[in-house]
């Protein structure tokens, strides 16, 4: 309690200008014994000292004021604090010898008094600041806390061990670094030595009697995360994590930033490079319309658009709660933002019609769709009525609507599609495509594969599954799967929009295919348990329609663009004629529930569907995606 009381009463301003009042007389009296060499001050120097003190103080409070030596605190004492103090004492120590000069002509004034009176009163007001600063970032006891070793000694730990050290919880201490430049092993930070590398953790853990371990390297990508997460795995001891710098809002590294080590860290890539200039040019104050808008995608597409400042954004979704919620999310984000909302469905051409007629869009977004793949094979009437018919409907109103750009979503599963979720998003693909070259309207499509936490999921379900106690439930154990984040997917549909002249599709790159089983393994590990010992993995065999392996193009399909993320495939031409017919033959046999003639029309138009026994069995990897300049 008296600490704290005393604490309070430093963080007095007023406080604080009492103490440089009193060092004043300190710093004019100690320049005068300096000057006679630390000896007695002769009585006729002492005298013409005293009469001129209270010039001195009442010229130097003044400064003191003007330069706002008090807006900040002891406890934050920093550079900028000594520079204002610096330029205090030399404006007071000049503004004295002025005065003194036109009244006495410097008569008893030895002139090296006012150097040696700067410096003493420099050093009599910053010193205990930083002394302050420095106790209380120390705190001269030792603490109850845990003991934290920080792996990585760069700009964020030593932003980190700083403020531990401020905590006045004591909660963490920092007992050493590690980190992988075998240069800084020996060096101190913050007082803190680094203590070896990563390498090393285990035996450090053991050495030093460590409870936890802090990772402090926000711009490592997957593959030295996922090697120092190992190493902090064999270490035993609790691991966390700061937040990437793409996460980071602000500059600043703080203790109650820190977070548990994520799926996210170890499947993420290197932070994606857009032109932010060509994305404003087709968004910025341009009328948006997002279906879809309340899934996983579409509702990052809103955010990422709202944050941009189109003229104003339209979000139409057929789930009532997912629509409440975006809304409720950017309205409150983006109170400036001129927003809309529509709930309804794709297929409803009346209400769909009525609609681009209301907002008049120039750009649509159009991100809604049935995805769950095994769901589909049994629900082949749906898939088709919404994923293509759905699609046609918004493709032809855009059209007639004089829509500028129109950008479908799509997704790996329509390359050689085995199922009918593939099958019918290559059949919009399709669509769109042949429509581009008849329509002023941009049509564009941007295909990739699966996002990380998207609705329904693998990465959402292996979590309920652990909380449940397991097991996590594998297809296959060679199954794998590319992933790219729900944000870093907008951010490249944002970017193909702006690239795309028309009837293109673009896919987007999604780095390293990744396996479902080791997926499922790390995210046991940092549940803090182990794969086969805590939790079970249970193969369940492949489900209908899905595919050891998704593929994002066919073969020799692929060319680069100016985006070195974004790829562009060049698929086959379809007969307009052709297409229209089979288009009106899905329609009447969506009318009619004839599921048979809706796949029979599906499969005339995409040939190269496989047969499910055909999926299967294939083993066949698919060729390494590279992206080419």
């Amino acid at each position: 309690m008296q600490a704290f009381k005393l604490n309070r009463w430093l963080r007095n301003p007023s406080v604080a200008f009492l103490h440089d009042l009193a060092m004043i007389p300190a710093a004019w009296f100690g320049a005068y014994w300096l000057r006679f060499n630390m000896g007695v001050i002769p009585p006729e120097f002492m005298s013409s000292a005293l009469k001129w003190i209270p010039l001195v103080v009442i010229a130097q409070a003044g400064t003191f004021l003007y330069f706002q030596l008090y807006r900040g605190h002891w406890r934050f004492a920093s550079i900028p604090d000594l520079i204002r103090i610096i330029k205090a004492v030399i404006a007071g120590t000049f503004s004295v010898m002025v005065i003194i000069f036109v009244i006495s002509r410097m008569e008893l004034m030895p002139r090296s008094i006012f150097p040696l009176y700067s410096v003493l009163l420099v050093g009599l007001l910053s010193f205990p600041r930083l002394l302050y600063r420095w106790i209380k970032d120390r705190r001269l006891y030792i603490g109850e806390g845990k003991r934290v070793l920080i792996v990585g000694a760069g700009r964020a730990g030593d932003m980190l061990a700083r403020d531990m050290f401020r905590d006045p919880a004591r909660s963490l201490i920092p007992v050493g670094f590690v980190d992988d430049k075998a240069r800084k092993v020996g060096m101190d930070i913050q007082g803190v030595r680094v203590l070896g590398q990563p390498d090393q953790l285990q035996q450090l853990v053991e050495q030093y009697d460590i409870d936890l371990i802090i990772l402090a390297i926000p711009s490592a990508q997957s593959k030295e995360m996922q090697r120092i997460v190992g190493f902090c795995e064999h270490a035993g001891v609790p691991f966390r994590t700061l937040p990437r710098f793409q996460d980071l809002v602000a500059g600043r590294v703080a203790v109650d930033s820190l977070r548990e080590v994520g799926i996210d860290d170890l499947l993420g890539r290197e932070p994606v490079s857009l032109d932010w200039n060509s994305i404003r040019n087709e968004l910025q104050g341009k009328r948006v319309l997002v279906t879809g808008g309340g899934g996983s995608i579409g509702s990052e597409l809103c955010r990422q658009v709202a944050g941009i400042g189109p003229a104003s954004l339209v979000l139409f979704e057929q789930s009532e709660f997912n629509l409440f919620e975006i809304e409720r999310e950017l309205r409150k984000a983006y109170p400036q933002l001129e927003l809309q909302v529509c709930l309804g469905d794709v297929t409803d051409t009346t209400l769909v019609d009525n609609v681009l007629a209301k907002h008049l869009p120039q750009v649509i977004f159009h991100a809604a769709a049935y995805k769950h793949v095994p769901m589909l094979e049994h629900q082949v009437r749906q898939a088709a009525r919404n994923n293509i018919l759905g699609t046609r409907t918004m493709a032809l109103a855009a059209d007639r609507h004089a829509v500028d750009a129109f950008v479908m979503i799509s997704t790996d599963k329509a390359v050689n599609p085995a199922n009918v979720m593939g099958a019918s998003k290559r059949v919009a693909e399709i669509f769109c495509q042949n429509l581009d070259r008849r329509s002023a309207t941009r049509f564009i499509t941007v295909r990739f594969g699966n996002v990380l936490g998207s609705a329904g999921s693998v990465v959402p379900l292996f979590r309920e599954q652990i909380r449940a106690g397991g097991p996590l439930t594998v297809t296959h154990p060679e199954m794998i799967r590319y992933f790219m984040t729900i944000p870093e997917a907008c951010q490249l549909i944002l970017q193909a929009g702006a690239m795309g002249k028309g009837g293109e599709i673009f896919v987007l790159d999604m780095g390293e295919p990744v396996k479902i089983t080791y997926l499922a393994e790390q995210m046991i590990r940092l549940s803090g348990r182990e794969p086969g010992k805590d939790i079970e993995i249970k193969f369940t065999g492949l489900r209908p329609g899905e595919k050891l392996f998704e593929e994002l193009f066919h073969e020799k399909e692929l060319s680069g663009t100016s985006h070195e993320k974004i790829l562009l495939a060049q698929a086959r031409p379809v007969d307009g004629d052709y297409l229209d017919q089979r288009m009106q033959r899905l329609e009447e046999a969506c009318q009619h529930y004839d599921e048979p003639a809706i796949m029979k029309a599906i499969r005339e138009l995409v040939p190269e569907m496989q047969a499910p026994a055909q999926a299967q069995e294939s083993n066949v990897i698919p060729f390494e995606v590279k992206s080419k300049a």
